[in-house]
């Protein structure tokens, strides 16, 4: 198999799991952690493969053009620093699968848990592959996404849902000032291409766009990676589960950004404002962290904030920027990955063991944990820079560094005082982890008895302990060759660095040995009134990152809001409508204003009498509409049903029959569906005279002006589009190559599935939401039933609560639509047959995938118009949120399709098969893109009106029964 399409298996391979758990049972629990496993394993082999070429300094190509014009493809990139992070998320997350095994309850959903995990690894691979700068910001995205969902896995923990709303609101919002640094980037260097883009470096810098690129593109890393001061989200998303956390802090959410800074460092780095606001936001972020870490009560939340001080050493070093500091950076973010993922399996073997996470009901576990204990030591004694662990040597790199002479200025002279203290202060908070925790006179009030976990849910932690030790002893033979690799794809050619345990007495050393002794003497004079303090640091307790995100919040999202609701916005509909219809109309007078493109002339024929008698019928209805609508709902309803049969009798008149086919099969599926909603509409008030009278005459006639300038508009723009020469039109193109590139002689249908296919996938996503929101709503919607005595409207309730699952029996339609149900009933397989017909023929002659799916839609429609809901959904089920899934993914394979034989996504292909005894036959692969159409179609228009249905169910019911309460 070629290394291209190995590329591309592994960025799809987590995708694909993750659909395969998601479906499995939630009573397979083994099965389940099967899947995951093999899945992570499978992704860490597939990386190793490409070994030989990375290791020569290759590196491996796979290009899918997707919007070609636009300059965004899918093109994936693999080099050494992809490879590093690559096999972090991978092998991590191989561990953090076993782990979790064993932490979560038999009453979590496993799927859940581990398709969301399959899904994060994706989107971190995506990103990590990623060799168009668009897709990379996409798949950034896609990471804050399913973070969220993980973070808040537990839904019912309030904690979790804030955690989670918290980190996608700040990581979302510095998604969209990536976009933005990186459309400007794009701009500068005149292509999205990722390679282009590193090479246009030094034109970046000296371009006017360079210092707003250089912020919004730190902003979009800083609140990744969790600097200051985008920081507080990160300790606030410790309610989720362990092995969630242990997996984020380590080898993927918060590394996302620090592997960004280190590969846009080529193209960012170098100059003055690069070095002093990445290297001082680093610097205060790792003494923050530190000091804050130091005064925690919650295991994990000390281990966030001391992955928040290790960040802004790593941040610090990309600040400096030079060769060396590059390979530091690098380096340190491998020994974090190990003994981070150590750590946080330790909290929660802790957690799960006793019940508890608070240091200060944690004591002497060592007796009851000997093994546990153990492996907490080796990692915390890596975290805190202890000779013989993997810490200690990139620390070491660190402190050298920031003793080098960079720039001249006070702050560079600074740092390495500022980088002794902050290494001191993890030294601190390392000891109260360690000697609090596992340490002193054993605790007796636990809410459970201590004891070591099984072994399988210690091996993970114990693996990433010794890999801590191993790293720590033999640096040069387990991570020099990577190291190599991933520091080469970066700088080009390497520094002089040393992986030496012993470099003698020198500068790095002497700040090593200071940085320790000052921690232990920080922990040793103050942890008592640490414990006994509250949980934070007496000078930062007022000035907390959280509290301002909460103000921020507030006040954008409640205040703000309410005050222009007061001075803009209304309750009623008819005025938001006014204010669209207005919107709409000034947007186009702006857009015509000056033009000299709109074509006036004269009808090519005289106008037929008989069509101008068909539109004045047209036209009546709708004014009749308008007015009946001021009394009589129905008939409203009614008139403006004659006004769609006419339009259908127009565009088949105006040779368009497709769209007459769409525009009355749409005239049926709506006007039941406004028919069945018109009993929740609420009553019209009565207008008084005086003033209130006055005003309603003056709002019908302000109504009356915005609906003549609409209607007029939509009337010029219909004479222009249908009096244009031929020749000036895109339609005339369209209607040229329809069947040459397209395969097919119907020109509406070519349109929507073949030249912009694109287009239509995302009206499906839209016609996707529409249907699923109206679901949700009319779910939570209760209708009220007008009753002057309390105990009736106590009943009404109780049948609401009754109906709940919209199981019962009882009348629905039927209530005001009398039809004969047998009619209905033997209707069924006649328009199953119709939407088939339409469906096969789409392509060339009027029909299609959407008037395939709404006649099919009807054909369920009349079976609830014919009985009751649970007369229907006994004899068919129909799934309709399965229909909407499955069309949109039909859809969306298809589009992707097209990259298998080199083309972009969406791009369609036909051609004629021969069929035995039939001859000839045109095929196309638009049909199966139609497919999706027509599945996702019937999906949404089904879900809704069996929504509606329900809601009738439960009304009749509550009625019947308050009815029987009143007597």
């Amino acid at each position: 198999m070629a290394t291209e399409t190995l590329l591309l298996l592994l960025l799809v391979l987590p995708f694909v799991g993750g659909l395969v758990v998601a479906m499995m049972r939630r009573s397979a629990r083994r099965a389940v952690v099967a899947v995951a496993a093999c899945v992570m394993a499978a992704s860490a082999m597939l990386l190793l493969v490409f070994w030989p070429q990375l290791s020569d300094g290759g590196v491996v190509h796979d290009h899918h053009a997707w919007l070609p014009r636009q300059g965004i493809n899918l093109t994936l990139r693999l080099d050494g620093l992809a490879f590093i992070f690559g096999l972090m998320v991978t092998g991590i997350g191989f561990l953090v699968v076993i782990y979790a095994r064993y932490y979560l309850s038999s009453k979590e959903s496993m799927p859940r848990f581990f398709s969301l995990l399959l899904l994060f690894a994706g989107a971190m691979n995506g990103m990590l592959l990623s060799g168009n700068i668009i897709t990379l910001v996409i798949f950034w995205e896609m990471t804050s996404i399913v973070s969220f969902l993980l973070i808040g896995f537990w839904r019912t923990n309030g904690a979790a849902r804030d955690g989670a709303r918290m980190a996608l609101t700040v990581t979302g919002t510095g998604g969209l000032c990536l976009l933005g640094s990186m459309l400007m980037v794009g701009y500068v260097a005149d292509s999205y291409d990722l390679e282009k883009v590193l090479a246009a470096g030094p034109q970046l810098r000296e371009h006017p766009l360079y210092l707003p690129a250089l912020i919004l593109f730190l902003i979009g890393c800083f609140t990744k990676s969790a600097q200051f001061p985008f920081h507080f989200w990160l300790p606030n998303a410790m309610s989720a589960p362990t092995p969630v956390s242990a997996y984020l802090h380590s080898a993927t959410m918060v590394k996302m950004g620090v592997f960004l800074l280190i590969r846009f460092s080529p193209v960012f780095g170098g100059t003055a404002e690069w070095f002093n606001i990445v290297a001082g936001i680093g610097l205060l972020t790792l003494i923050l962290g530190a000091v804050v870490a130091l005064f925690r009560h919650d295991l994990k939340g000390l281990l966030a904030y001391s992955t928040i001080s290790h960040l802004g050493l790593i941040t610090a070093l990309i600040g400096i920027g030079s060769p060396a500091a590059i390979v530091a950076a690098i380096f340190h973010v491998m020994n974090h990955a190990l003994f981070k993922a150590s750590l946080f399996m330790a909290a929660g073997i802790v957690d799960h063991e006793t019940g508890t996470r608070d240091i200060r009901k944690l004591s002497g576990l060592a007796r009851a944990m000997p093994v546990t204990a153990t492996l907490a030591a080796i990692s915390c004694a890596a975290m805190a820079g202890v000779p013989l662990l993997n810490g200690f040597l990139s620390k070491e790199m660190f402190f050298a560094e920031t003793s080098e002479w960079h720039r001249g200025t006070l702050f560079d002279d600074s740092m390495p005082y500022l980088a002794v203290v902050g290494s001191a202060f993890s030294v601190a908070y390392s000891l109260r982890f360690l000697i609090s925790v596992f340490f002193g006179t054993p605790s007796q009030d636990l809410p459970k008895a201590p004891h070591e976990p099984t072994p399988w849910m210690r091996r993970p932690a114990g693996i990433l302990a010794i890999l801590c030790l191993v790293v720590g002893i033999f640096p040069a033979l387990t991570v020099g060759p990577a190291l190599a690799v991933a520091a080469r794809s970066v700088l080009g050619e390497l520094p002089e660095y040393s992986l030496a345990i012993w470099h003698g007495i020198n500068v790095p050393l002497i700040m090593s040995v200071i940085a320790i002794a000052v921690g232990i003497a920080i922990y040793g004079l103050f942890h008592r009134s640490i414990t006994l303090g509250p949980e934070g640091p007496p000078v930062l307790w007022r000035v907390r990152g959280a509290r301002a995100y909460d103000a921020v919040m507030v006040a954008g999202t409640w205040r703000f809001p309410r005050r222009m609701m007061r001075m803009l916005g209304t309750p009623h509909l008819q005025p938001q409508l006014r204010l669209l219809m207005l919107l709409g109309a000034g947007a186009a007078a702006w857009a015509v204003w000056g033009t000299e493109r709109i074509w006036l002339g004269p009808p090519e024929s005289a106008v037929d009498p008989i069509f101008a008698i068909m539109w004045l019928v047209g036209g009546g209805c709708a004014i009749a509409a308008a007015w009946k609508a001021k009394y009589h709902r129905f008939t409203a309803l009614v008139f403006l049903g004659g006004a769609g049969i006419i339009t259908c009798i127009s565009f088949v008149w105006l040779s368009a029959p497709d769209l007459a086919v769409t525009q009355l099969l749409v005239e049926i599926v709506t006007t039941v569906l406004l028919l069945l909603g018109l009993r929740w509409l609420p009553r019209r008030r009565q207008e008084v005279p005086g003033e209130h009278h006055f005003k309603a005459k003056l709002r019908r006639r302000v109504d009356l002006v915005v609906a003549v300038i609409c209607g007029a508009g939509v009337a010029l723009l219909s004479y222009v589009v249908m009096t244009t020469p031929s020749g000036n039109v895109a339609s005339d193109w369209f209607l040229q190559h329809a069947y040459s590139e397209g395969g097919g002689t119907n020109v509406v249908n070519v349109i929507l599935v073949d030249f912009r296919g694109f287009d239509t996938f995302g009206e499906m996503a839209v016609l996707a939401i529409v249907g699923l929101t109206v679901f949700a709503l009319l779910r939570r919607f209760r209708p009220a039933i007008e009753s002057n005595e309390l105990t009736a409207q106590q009943r009404i309730q109780n049948a609401y609560d009754d109906a709940a699952d919209g199981r019962e029996r009882g009348d629905t339609v039927r209530d005001y639509l009398m039809v004969p149900s047998v009619i209905m009933h033997w209707m069924f397989p006649v328009v199953i047959l119709l939407a088939a017909e339409l469906f096969f023929r789409g392509h060339d002659l009027p029909g299609g995938g959407f008037a395939a799916g709404v006649a099919l839609a009807i054909a369920f429609l009349l079976q609830y118009l014919a009985a009751d809901v649970t007369w229907v959904e006994d004899r068919l089920r129909i799934l309709p949120v399965r229909w909407i899934g499955t069309g949109l993914l039909v859809s969306a394979f298809v589009g992707m399709g097209s990259w298998l034989f080199g083309y972009p996504f969406m791009t369609a292909h036909s051609q004629y098969v021969h069929v035995p005894l039939v001859g000839e036959v045109p095929a196309a692969t638009a049909l199966l893109f139609d497919l999706g159409v027509f599945l996702l179609v019937v999906g949404a228009v089904v879900l809704m009106q069996i929504a509606i249905a329900h809601q009738s169910l439960r009304w009749s019911r509550a009625r019947d029964k308050a009815a029987g309460g009143s007597e």
